[in-house]
């Protein structure tokens, strides 16, 4: 199977957050991978943005980089507010 190169929109994870708690943990992806019981190329999918991390896989990374889910998680966009008056 070829590998993925387009991204996967919208992504549950922010995937520089991945690299960054992962490489703050002094971790492989190798590593990384054995930890969370995944392949070394779904980690560095997971890592590119080519392939979504969902809830379940993001909860066993985040235990094994010792970070809480929401420092990985995809940051979204503010939802406009509809009523002017909520509108600072």
């Amino acid at each position: 199977m070829p590998p993925r190169t387009k991204a996967k929109h919208p992504l549950n994870h922010q995937p520089e957050a991945v690299t960054w708690a992962r490489e703050r943990s002094g971790l492989s992806k190798t590593a990384l991978a054995d930890a969370v019981g995944v392949r070394p190329s779904l980690i560095t999918e997971i890592e590119k943005g080519t392939r979504n991390a969902g809830p379940p896989l993001l909860k066993r990374i985040a235990d094994a980089l010792n970070c809480p889910v929401v420092f990985l998680e995809r940051k979204r966009d503010a939802v406009p507010q509809s009523d002017p008056e909520c509108a600072a």
